[in-house]
């Protein structure tokens, strides 16, 4: 089921990325657990990485995951999140 390793990455105002706490992932996973079925298949592993199936399009989670986090304040209004493929 979590057959893709995806990166999740805070960008600042100057386009460094910097690996999303783990506990930020977690934040969102526990909260979608319930509330939208396609992100049941992710799982939170270690900070800026996320494992997830093949279903979870990874736009739709960044948005989500975005907001989430813009939510909770954990993003600056400047920053933004990045997520992508990362190597196995």
């Amino acid at each position: 089921m979590f057959a893709r390793r995806l990166s999740v990455q805070r960008i600042d105002p100057a386009g460094l990325c910097h690996a999303c706490p783990l506990r930020w992932i977690d934040s969102f996973a526990m909260r979608n657990f319930t509330n939208d079925a396609v992100f049941d298949d992710t799982l939170p592993v270690a900070d800026g990485l996320l494992e997830a199936g093949h279903r979870v399009p990874i736009d739709r989670l960044r948005a989500a995951m975005e907001d989430w986090f813009r939510r909770k304040s954990y993003l600056k209004p400047d920053e933004r999140l990045g997520i992508s493929e990362a190597e196995r």
